[in-house]
């Protein structure tokens, strides 16, 4: 089959791999639509290790292939998702209610999150063929009624930018920001409109991109190549500060800044994937004094997340096909990476289809 293969820093090529064995609790299911993900970006460049030959990619839709001899519940030809985080269901981290970190916590001597393993830790799914583990646990059946891009950015995007509002807690009549809107960061409004928050600021240097975080529930716009943002938020809420700051890009600017207009007792909620350390600005944090709160998340995965997520494209509630900009065959996933890792003519999301 065709892969898309980390080669070196710099380097991810499409190559050829064997079809890969399923075990009795795997899936095998021909890709029918992926995706190329920020995080992928990290990986080309070398931020984040991966060792070299893995095939990349999370964000599977595809056709159940072949299913293992444990496997119940599924039909091979059934149209199915599985979540860029692949948890098991029986690990400790799973029964302690946090699947997303089922999996090894060091790799390459780095600290990472286990429960992602596509693209990280085993083969991903740019490719003609992915093998999904613990296929009970992970696969959700597509309704036919939804078509592969509707729900492309289940697996990771939505499920990541949906997580900053939730694990901020967003409460109706909230007021929230959003620093970042590339996708996860849309998704993060869509989120924080759906549960409740009554103003959402948006922050990005994109006035296009700015423009399609008001169709995902966004009331207040800022260019921060027109304004001081820290400023600018500050003055929309009169000097209140937010209740809820999501990060979503990975800088100490965007972190910081988050930090900087919340209210007393406010909550960072930060989705970033960071490269560098990050430093805690004394004043910002009240010299550990101001009742803050700093929480991060990893991507839900598992089979019920997709299919609620599912239900919310399926009800018409919220729209990602807008953040799909851009469609290449896997043939072309080099120059798909080229567009997306250097972000130009406007992409947002990018559409890969064997």
């Amino acid at each position: 089959m065709k892969a898309a293969i980390f080669v070196e820093n710099g380097r991810i090529v499409l190559d050829e791999k064997p079809v890969p064995d399923v075990g009795p609790l795997d899936a095998l299911i021909r890709v029918t639509t992926t995706t190329i993900c920020g995080t992928d970006i990290h990986i080309l460049k070398g931020e984040y290790p991966v060792a070299k030959g893995l095939t990349i990619g999370h964000e599977p839709v595809g056709i159940i292939e072949k299913l293992g001899s444990a496997v119940e519940g599924f039909e091979e030809g059934q149209r199915v998702i599985a979540g860029a985080i692949t948890p098991s269901g029986y690990s400790n981290a799973c029964l302690c209610g946090c699947g997303s970190q089922d999996g090894p916590r060091t790799k390459h001597g780095f600290q990472v999150a286990g429960g992602w393993r596509f693209g990280n830790t085993i083969d991903g799914a740019q490719a003609e063929y992915l093998l999904v583990p613990d296929a009970m646990a992970n696969l959700a059946v597509v309704p036919e009624a939804l078509t592969d891009e509707q729900v492309l950015m289940c697996p990771d995007i939505m499920s990541t930018g949906f997580s900053g509002a939730e694990r901020g807690k967003v409460h109706i009549g909230d007021s929230v920001v959003v620093f970042a809107q590339g996708p996860i960061g849309l998704c993060a409004t869509a989120g924080a409109s759906l549960m409740g928050a009554t103003r959402i600021i948006v922050v990005d240097g994109l006035d296009e991109r700015l423009q399609v975080a008001r169709t995902m529930g966004a009331t207040d716009l800022v260019n921060f190549n027109k304004v001081n943002p820290v400023e600018e938020i500050m003055r929309l809420t009169d000097g209140r500060g937010v209740d809820v700051a999501i990060e979503a890009l990975g800088t100490q600017t965007t972190f910081e800044s988050g930090l900087r207009v919340l209210r007393p007792g406010g909550t960072l909620s930060s989705l970033g994937v960071y490269s560098k350390d990050l430093t805690i600005p004394l004043n910002a944090f009240g010299a550990g004094l101001s009742n803050t709160t700093i929480v991060n998340t990893l991507c839900p995965g598992g089979k019920e997340r997709m299919r609620r997520l599912m239900e919310v494209v399926a009800s018409g509630r919220v729209d990602t096909t807008a953040l799909v900009t851009h469609r290449f065959k896997l043939d072309d996933i080099e120059k798909a990476y080229d567009l997306f890792g250097h972000q130009r003519d406007g992409v947002l999301k990018v559409a890969i289809t064997p």
